[in-house]
C-alpha cells in the first residue's frame, strides 16, 4: 500500500566454529532467522560449506546465503581440505585447526567492513568476535553449543575458583540451584580455555542457547542471569526445524548408509525395541573398548544400530583384524536381522525419530542430547570430555531421563587413548536397566516422552522458544533503529 513503510529485515552474519557440533546447530538457528524473513549470511571455509548447501537449496537466496573465506592451511601446517575437527586424528591436528580458525579474523573483518551487518552471531570459541562487533559499532551474540545448565554450572565453578583447585577427587558443585556431585575433575589444561570462553560469552549482548527453557529449567535460567547479569535466549531445539525424513537424513555430513536402507530395517522392528549407539563425530574408542561394547550389547539380547566412525573405510578388514574389536562370529550372529553396524556418519536425527528406537547410548555431546530429548528417547550416558560430564548430570540426576553407564575418565579430547575401559557387565547392566521394562524404566521413558512433548511445543507458535525468537528479533531491530536515529 502506498505510503506504508515496509519494515526492513535484520542483516545478520553467523560465524560457526569449525566442528560439526558447532556448525550444524548454528546453521539450523541461522535458518530459523531466515524463515522469519531476516537476511542471514553464514560465514565459513570452503571445506565446511557442504554442511549448509542443503539448507541453501531450499531457501530464498535473499534471506539465506553463504560466504566462504579461505582457511590458512599452509600457515598452520595442514593439508588442503583439512578444515574441520571431524577431520582430526589427534590433539595436534585439533590445535592446528583452532590456530587456523583464529586467523580467520582478518578476512572476516575485511568482508564485514565492506558489508556490515546489524548484528554478529559468533561462536564463543572466537574471542575476536566481540572486538570486531565493537569496531563496527554493532551488537554481537554468542553461541557455543552447550546447554545453559552446563554454562551456568561452569560459571559456578569459575566463581568458586574450582578450575585452579589441585584436588582430583569427586566434589559437590557450590552455589548452584541443584545438588550436583561430580565424580572427577577435568584436566588442568581446560582451566584457561574454559575461562576464556566464559569471558567471551559475557562480553556479548546475549547468549543463544540450542535448548528450550523447560529442559534447562527456570531455576537455572534465573540463577545464570542473576549471577552474571547476562541474557540467555533459548531458541531450540534447532534440530526440530527438520520436519521430513528426507530433511532429517540430509542434516550434517553425507551418510554412509542410505536413508531407505535404514528406514526399511527400522520399519521391521517393534516400537521401543532398538538400542541406538553413537558417540558423535569426535569420540573414538580403542579396539579393546569396542570389544567390550560388542560383548555388552550381545549379552543384553536387544536389537541395535551401532555407529562406529573409527572403522570407516575398514569394511574389508581381515578376520584377524576384526576379532580385535568384535567377538568371533558376532556379525554372523547379529548383523542383518538383529543389528546394524554403520562405519562412519549416520542420519542420527532420522534414526532417533523412529518409533522403533527405545534408547540411545550416547557420549552426551549437547547436540546428541537435545536431539534425543526432542523425540522423547531416554539415554544411557557415557561422557568422554569437555561439557559431556555436566550434560550427563542434567540427563540423569536432574531430569531423570537416562541412566549412567559408569564412565568416570575425563579425557582431553575424543581421540586420546583412555586408561579405563568400561566393562561389558556395566554396559549390559545399563542397557537392561533401561530396556527390559520394569517400574524404573517405565518412569524414565514416561519422563523422556514428556520432555519430548515440551520440546515440540516450545518451537511451535506461542511456545517458549518461538516467542524468544520473535522477542530477540524485535530487540535487535530496536537496537538497530535506535542507533540509526
Amino acid at each position: 500500500m502506498e505510503g506504508v513503510e515496509v519494515e526492513r529485515p535484520l542483516k545478520l552474519h553467523f560465524i560457526p566454529y569449525l566442528a560439526p557440533g558447532h556448525i550444524i546447530p548454528l546453521g539450523d538457528i541461522a535458518s530459523l532467522f531466515a524463515l522469519r524473513g531476516q537476511q542471514v549470511t553464514i560465514i565459513t571455509t570452503p571445506s565446511n560449506a557442504h554442511f549448509f548447501t542443503k539448507s541453501l537449496s531450499s531457501a530464498d537466496p535473499f534471506f539465506l546465503r553463504l560466504h566462504t573465506v579461505e582457511f590458512p592451511s599452509l600457515q598452520v601446517g595442514l593439508p588442503d581440505g583439512v578444515e574441520c575437527l571431524s577431520s582430526t586424528t589427534g590433539l595436534d591436528t585439533s590445535n592446528k585447526i583452532y590456530e587456523g580458525a583464529m586467523l580467520l579474523h582478518g578476512p572476516i573483518e575485511d568482508f564485514m567492513e565492506n558489508d556490515p551487518p546489524d548484528c554478529i552471531i559468533g561462536d564463543a570459541l572466537y574471542p575476536w568476535v566481540h572486538d570486531l562487533a565493537h569496531k563496527l559499532q554493532i551488537p554481537s551474540l554468542a553461541f557455543n553449543g552447550f546447554s545453559l545448565f552446563t554454562i551456568s554450572l561452569m560459571e559456578s565453578l569459575r566463581i568458586s575458583n574450582f578450575f585452579h583447585d589441585s584436588d582430583s577427587g569427586s566434589f559437590v558443585v557450590q552455589n548452584f540451584p541443584h545438588c550436583i556431585t561430580m565424580c572427577s575433575r577435568p584436566p588442568k589444561i581446560f582451566a584457561g580455555f574454559m575461562e576464556m570462553m566464559l569471558e567471551t560469552i559475557l562480553k556479548s549482548k546475549g547468549l543463544i542457547v540450542n535448548n528450550f527453557a523447560e529442559l534447562d529449567g527456570e531455576e537455572c535460567i534465573e540463577h545464570y542471569e542473576k549471577t552474571t547479569c547476562h541474557k540467555a535466549w533459548h531458541l531450540g531445539p534447532a534440530s526440530l526445524i527438520r520436519r521430513t525424513d528426507q530433511e532429517k537424513a540430509k542434516r550434517g555430513n553425507e551418510s554412509v548408509v542410505s536413508m531407505h536402507e535404514c528406514l526399511n530395517w527400522l520399519n521391521s522392528k517393534r516400537d521401543d525395541s532398538v538400542l541406538y549407539i553413537c558417540f558423535g563425530s569426535m569420540c573414538f574408542f580403542s579396539d579393546k573398548q569396542l570389544y567390550e561394547i560388542a560383548c555388552g550389547i550381545e549379552a543384553s539380547s536387544h536389537e541395535f544400530i551401532w555407529i562406529v566412525p573409527e572403522k570407516k573405510g575398514k569394511e574389508d578388514e581381515s578376520d584377524e583384524e576384526k576379532e580385535k574389536w568384535l567377538p568371533k562370529g558376532f556379525e554372523e550372529r547379529n548383523i542383518g536381522k538383529k543389528g546394524l553396524i554403520i562405519r562412519g556418519w549416520a542420519p542420527q536425527v532420522m534414526i532417533l525419530s523412529h518409533t522403533a528406537v527405545g534408547a540411545f547410548m550416547t557420549h552426551c555431546g549437547w547436540n546428541s542430547t537435545v536431539e534425543a530429548v526432542s523425540v522423547g528417547v531416554p539415554m544411557i550416558t557415557w561422557p568422554v570430555h569437555f561439557d559431556q560430564f555436566y550434560n550427563e548430570k542434567l540427563i540423569t540426576d536432574v531430569r531423570g531421563i537416562g541412566v549412567e553407564v559408569g564412565a568416570t575418565e575425563w579425557c582431553l579430547d575424543g581421540v586420546e587413548e583412555k586408561e579405563k575401559v568400561v566393562s561389558r557387565d556395566s554396559i549390559e547392566k545399563a542397557v537392561t536397566r533401561l530396556m527390559n521394562g520394569g517400574d524404573e524404566a517405565e518412569e524414565i521413558r514416561r519422563r523422556a516422552q514428556e520432555f519430548g512433548d515440551k520440546a515440540r511445543r516450545a518451537v511451535e507458535e506461542g511456545g517458549s522458544s518461538h516467542n524468544n525468537l520473535l522477542a530477540l528479533i524485535d530487540d535487535l531491530k530496536s537496537l538497530r533503529d535506535h542507533k540509526a536515529r
